[in-house]
C-alpha cells in the first residue's frame, strides 16, 4: 500500500493499516492530501456491514460531512458487503480481515475498501427479477467516481468510491 500515514502511527502492522491505500490516478480529487483520516478493520462476517455504515455515519457527523452520510453510507454499505464475501470466498485460515478506509476534506468523502481476494468486480447485467448484483450500479449512481485496482504487495484489492457535496459547505 502506498499513500499517506495517520499521524501518530510509527511502525508495524499499525502503520501498513493506516496507510491510505491511494495510488496515482488519472481522476481529479483521488490522489490529494485529505486532512482527515480514519482506517477499521473487520472480520468478514454479515455483521462488518451494518457496523461499517454505523461507523461511517458517525464519523461523517463528527467530521461536518453530514450531509454526504446518507449516500457515503449505502457506498460503504456495498463496498463491504462486496469485501465480506469475496473474503469468504477464499476459505482461507485464518481468514484475512476486511479493511475500510474513510478520507476527507471539506467537501468530500473518499472512501475506500480493502480485501485479500485478488478478482477485480465488475458491473454485470442483471434483470428486473434477480435478488443481487446491482451493489456497483448502485455505487456508480451515488458516487462522483470508483474504480478498483489490485494490491499487489499485500495481495488482494481496494475499491474505491469519490462522494461529494454537490454545493461546498460555507464556513
Amino acid at each position: 500500500m502506498s499513500g499517506t500515514v495517520v499521524p501518530g502511527v510509527r511502525h508495524g502492522l499499525a502503520r501498513r493499516l493506516a496507510a491510505a491505500p491511494i495510488l496515482p490516478s488519472q481522476q481529479r480529487g483521488l490522489t490529494m492530501t485529505w486532512p482527515r483520516q480514519d482506517v477499521l478493520e473487520f472480520g468478514p462476517m454479515p455483521g462488518a456491514v451494518p457496523c461499517a455504515r454505523l461507523h461511517a455515519r458517525l464519523v461523517l457527523a463528527e467530521w461536518g460531512l453530514a450531509r454526504l452520510a446518507e449516500s457515503a453510507e449505502i457506498i460503504v454499505s456495498e463496498l463491504v458487503t462486496n469485501a465480506v464475501a469475496a473474503t469468504r470466498r477464499l476459505e482461507w485460515m485464518p481468514t484475512p480481515p476486511v479493511r475500510l478506509w474513510l478520507l476527507a476534506d471539506s467537501t468530500q468523502v473518499l472512501i475506500a475498501v480493502w480485501d485479500a481476494n485478488p478478482h477485480l468486480p465488475g458491473r454485470t447485467e442483471v434483470d428486473g427479477l434477480a435478488e443481487s448484483g446491482r451493489g456497483l450500479l448502485l455505487v456508480e449512481s451515488l458516487a462522483t467516481h470508483w474504480d478498483a485496482y489490485p494490491t499487489p504487495h499485500d495481495g488482494g484489492k481496494v475499491v474505491r468510491a469519490l462522494c461529494a457535496l454537490s454545493q461546498p459547505v460555507d464556513g
